[in-house]
């Protein structure tokens, strides 16, 4: 909201210097406090299109702001010509009123008003259980959603799957041999099988319900354990999405782009401009005529289609459903698929740019300095599913989000065990808890918050702190959205109930001045909102007690 002020005034004393120039605005915020609370480098940016040195071509855009005085406290120049601007008090108290009539829809926008958007994450294949790994992405995609809608997008939560092909076959005779190892202890079990225990619980609620009847390994009988098993464990990740606060719009079937004929379509599509060609009884993709280092195989030999090309089929897909940004979470395993992908779908017509895909990096998990080992060969071993059992929902989501996507997460299981201001989501629940409190015990006194703020009484140096924090909160927003990375909002959050502890302790909301009182309870409930709202981003509770 500064930057909108100071965007307007800098941009007139900019055409009153030079009204023909183009150029770019930029305001950042000054690592030291004292050199003021925004900073602009405009006049270096300047210097070579002028020809004047930096710090006169600032003295010049100084001269020619027209702005109220009781809104700037002071301007100066720093450096090689960076221009400091620190606002007053009364300032920030009149952006303060105008943000709190915004109440509980602070923060959002309509920037994205008439835009639809297609985010799919998570996109396990039903063949077992969520990881750690698969947890970050489903959290990673989940608040890029919720990120969009409070940008005003209309957003589609995607979940890709694929319940065909090999790996499904392995799915069904992995069951099936612990089906029969039951009875027969030493019945095989299959070399690139599924060793995973829950295997044998899928198996096991299989003999239940069927007895030995599927003992005979017909097509039939292997058709109902893998579409058991296929159901059994869809139901499992939909109940550990659940644990995190996930629900999914789309479940879009892979092997619908094959019974649709979509598959047959791209690949005649590809023949008949010549952008295929069959070698050795394969049918391959000439990738190097569209700017790649290598061809690729999109058909084997053996008539089997590679992952590349159900991909290429389906995000051409996503175009033609009309989406105007489409978002594609993913783990840094698929990162070599991804220029081929984006080659295919720019040669057949499709705007690549609108494709956004965002690479997480890997999980660890640590207790007290060691690496949790993730394996059941050791002794001590985590799965998503148990993570959430034991530390909540919303302590899981914070810690697989606190970190950038493009970074290694190292999940501190130590902390995220506290039960203290120590955990930083128990330190952002408590201060959104503690506001209510506040309301709470206003209500009891019959205080309640009126319909107008005497903003002016809002001149405590902690007061004023608190509101600089709000009102950065839309702006968070905007950058968090452009950058695709949730943990911007999560490191707000905490500067922010930091700001409010400390007014909390220095301030008394409550006291013998209704004006005062009043003024602060206004102060309080809209650091409630943003809280509260950010936390909502997240996919994290805000608890009215704890």
């Amino acid at each position: 909201m500064e930057k909108t002020f100071l965007k307007k005034i800098f941009a007139q004393a900019v055409s009153n210097i030079s009204p023909d120039l183009v150029y770019y605005l930029e305001f950042d915020i000054p690592k030291n406090p004292d050199h003021g609370d925004l900073s602009c480098n405009i006049a270096m940016r300047l210097a070579r299109v002028l020809k004047k040195s930096p710090r006169d071509i600032a003295q010049d855009i100084i001269g020619n702001l027209k702005y109220n005085s009781d809104d700037i406290e002071n301007i100066e120049i720093a450096g090689a010509g960076f221009i400091n601007i620190s606002f007053s008090k009364n300032f920030y108290c009149k952006l303060f009123d105008t943000v709190r009539l915004e109440g509980s829809r602070f923060g959002k926008s309509s920037i994205g008003t008439g835009k639809r958007v297609n985010v799919e994450y998570v996109s396990a294949n039903p063949t077992g259980m969520l990881h750690l790994g698969h947890g970050r992405n489903a959290v990673i995609g989940d608040s890029i959603s919720n990120l969009y809608d409070w940008a005003g997008y209309e957003v589609t939560r995607e979940y890709y799957f694929n319940n065909a092909g090999n790996q499904m076959n392995n799915l069904g005779a992995s069951i099936y041999a612990r089906y029969m190892q039951m009875t027969s202890p030493s019945f095989p079990f299959p070399e690139d099988g599924y060793h995973g225990d829950y295997i044998k619980l899928i198996a096991g609620e299989i003999r239940q319900e069927f007895g030995d009847s599927l003992e005979s390994g017909s097509d039939e009988n292997m058709t109902r354990i893998r579409k058991f098993g296929e159901k059994w464990c869809f139901k499992n990740i939909n109940a550990t999405l659940e644990k995190m606060n996930i629900y999914q719009d789309e479940y879009y079937n892979e092997d619908s782009l094959y019974s649709s004929g979509k598959i047959d379509e791209l690949l005649s599509g590809f023949k008949s401009r010549n952008i295929s060609y069959e070698k050795d009884g394969a049918v391959w993709m000439r990738l190097t005529e569209l700017g790649l280092e290598n061809d690729r195989v999109i058909v084997k030999s053996n008539g089997e289609p590679t992952y590349r090309l159900p991909d290429m089929a389906y995000h051409i897909e996503k175009f033609k459903r009309g989406y105007d940004l489409i978002v594609d979470v993913f783990g840094a395993d698929h990162i070599a698929t991804i220029p081929d992908v984006l080659a295919a779908v720019d040669f057949m017509g499709y705007d690549k740019e609108k494709v956004k895909v965002l690479i997480y990096q890997f999980v660890t998990l640590s207790e007290n300095g060691v690496q949790v080992k993730m394996s059941k060969r050791t002794g001590k071993s985590y799965t998503l599913d148990q993570l959430l059992d034991e530390l909540g929902g919303d302590v899981v989501r914070f810690f697989l989000l606190n970190r950038s996507i493009s970074t290694h997460l190292e999940f501190d299981l130590g902390l995220a065990k506290e039960q203290s201001d120590k955990n930083p989501v128990f330190y952002l629940q408590y201060a959104h808890t503690r506001i209510c409190s506040v309301i709470d015990k206003a209500n009891e006194k019959n205080i309640s918050i009126a319909e107008h703020c005497n903003y002016h009484l809002l001149t405590n140096d902690k007061e004023t702190a608190l509101i600089k924090q709000l009102l950065r909160f839309p702006n968070v927003l905007s950058i968090a959205t452009e950058k695709h990375e949730p943990h911007i909002v999560a490191d707000y959050l905490r500067t922010c109930a930091s700001a409010y502890h400390k007014f909390y302790q220095n301030c008394r909301i409550l006291s013998n001045d209704l004006d005062l009182t009043n003024s602060r309870l206004h102060l309080a409930n809209m650091t409630k909102y943003v809280l509260s709202n950010g936390l909502n981003i997240l996919g994290i509770n805000a608890p009215l007690r704890m």
